[in-house]
């Protein structure tokens, strides 16, 4: 069984789901990929892993670095499992690139080299927004491209947490 909430942050809705282990969803309403493998059937009610993604959401949102980690159960390839881990260690208020995060894959599957754009695929199909923090993710050259709820709210996310954004620029649209 797959349950929803919703859950009002400054930067829009959110729309949460959960099953019975962890969180399976946090997105922003109206971004890329909104929703994304949902079931239809899905029963809106407040359980308590949503209460603790909501409680975490709370914390984030007034400017605080939460102490713990709700329950998390992304579904996606053994691929998107594994980038998606390395995101929940980049730490609060830092950032890395895609191509950071291939080159420390690369290494741990002893190859010579993995793709960077692969990598943007995954950290792109993210299911759960913010927790899994993937707005930390920017380009070599410092833009702040490849984020599914929108630039404006990968800026908002990294100036919540202080981020040094002196670096960082919005890419231009062709």
């Amino acid at each position: 069984m797959i349950y929803t909430a919703h859950y009002t942050s400054p930067l829009g809705n959110m729309l949460l789901a959960a099953d019975d282990t962890g969180l399976t969803g946090a997105w922003f309403e109206c971004q890329k990929y909104f929703a994304a493998g949902l079931a239809d059937n899905c029963t809106e009610t407040n359980t308590p892993i949503l209460s603790e993604a909501k409680r975490w959401l709370d914390i984030y949102f007034s400017g605080k670095q939460p102490d713990f980690t709700p329950p998390l159960h992304p579904s996606g390839t053994a691929f998107q499992q594994e980038v998606w881990l390395i995101l929940l260690q980049i730490p609060y208020g830092q950032t890395t690139t895609y191509g950071d995060i291939a080159a420390h894959l690369a290494k741990r599957k002893n190859l010579a080299r993995m793709s960077a754009q692969a990598v943007g695929g995954a950290v792109g199909h993210n299911k759960i927004s913010v927790i899994i923090p993937c707005h930390r993710v920017v380009g070599k050259s410092g833009s702040l491209t490849g984020y599914a709820g929108g630039i404006n709210k990968k800026i908002r996310l990294l100036e919540l947490e202080k981020t040094d954004m002196h670096k960082f620029f919005s890419p231009k649209k062709i």
